[in-house]
């Protein structure tokens, strides 16, 4: 069943993405306005996305409310949790814990092994600094759906283990719905294949392991991952409107290039990366 959803999801992308990519061009960005404010999680190292705040796709607008009490939707967000703690202590939860860390460097670590080549500030400073801002701008489209909703994360419901270790207490007062991570996950992935096409279906798959990791580390309900998926595709769609974001694009292009072709390889534990990727598998 969950595999079909994802294929609807990504066959869907290009449409949302050129769809989007036309409203935005009517946008005019004008007007300077001040940041929006991130979800918690998010905030860790924060710089300026390339999106002001009256840019961003309005995640309240755009995304139904969260599955109500004895819904489908709310036995499978049920399912997909239970299933998720007996992975607890196994590769799934170490690739968790990792994938919780949205710290730069750290974060920019991520894409590494789809990628086979590092991304670091000295070797890849545009695809970096595109990461960092992308982040802002992707977690930024999905305030206004959180604050509305103000939904309980699973560990305040079910009283399970969970792998955060930041602001726990800024997490608990953040809405679980939409999930961030997964709207800041598929940003990248989207902005990764764009870089590199030859490494589209390591890269999705990445992405999609990355929102995953939120169920494993019980701060997100399986219909938060979803609609945060579709946070990050429509705040994709939005920066190609923008100038700079195209800038930072095509340098990055260059920039990944050069690396690979020097042979230089992934930050990250591959192999770790992929085990904890293939026990998350047992979600379905």
């Amino acid at each position: 069943m969950m595999s079909v959803i994802n294929y609807r999801f990504y066959r869907l992308l290009p449409v949302v993405l050129a769809s989007v990519a036309v409203m935005a061009g009517c946008t005019s960005n004008a007007g300077r306005d001040r940041p929006a404010a991130l979800p918690s999680e998010l905030r860790a190292g924060s710089v300026e996305g390339y999106l002001q705040p009256s840019a961003l796709p309005n995640s309240l607008a755009l995304l139904p409310p969260p599955p109500s009490a004895g819904s489908p939707g709310l036995a499978l967000d049920e399912e997909f949790s239970k299933k998720s703690f007996a992975l607890r202590d196994t590769p799934a939860w170490k690739l968790a814990i990792l994938d919780d860390n949205l710290s730069f460097p750290n974060a920019a670590g991520t894409y590494s092994c789809a990628l086979n080549a590092p991304i670091t500030e000295q070797d890849t400073p545009h695809l970096y600094t595109l990461l960092r801002r992308t982040l802002t701008d992707a977690g930024g489209s999905t305030r206004e759906a959180k604050k509305h909703y103000q939904r309980l994360r699973p560990f305040l419901v079910n009283k399970q283990p969970f792998c955060t270790t930041g602001d726990i207490e800024g997490l608990k007062k953040s809405g679980s719905y939409p999930s961030g991570h997964n709207a800041a996950g598929t940003a990248w992935a989207l902005i990764l294949t764009e870089i590199l096409p030859a490494q589209t279906d390591a890269i999705l798959a990445r992405g999609q392991a990355f929102g995953l990791s939120r169920i494993v580390c019980n701060v997100h309900w399986h219909s938060d991952t979803l609609q945060g998926r579709y946070m990050g595709a429509y705040t994709v769609a939005r920066l190609h409107a923008e100038p700079a974001f195209r800038a930072d694009l095509e340098a990055a292009k260059a920039e990944l290039e050069a690396v690979r072709a020097k042979g230089l390889k992934p930050t990250r534990d591959c192999n770790a990366e992929k085990a904890g990727m293939d026990l998350q598998q047992t979600l379905y």
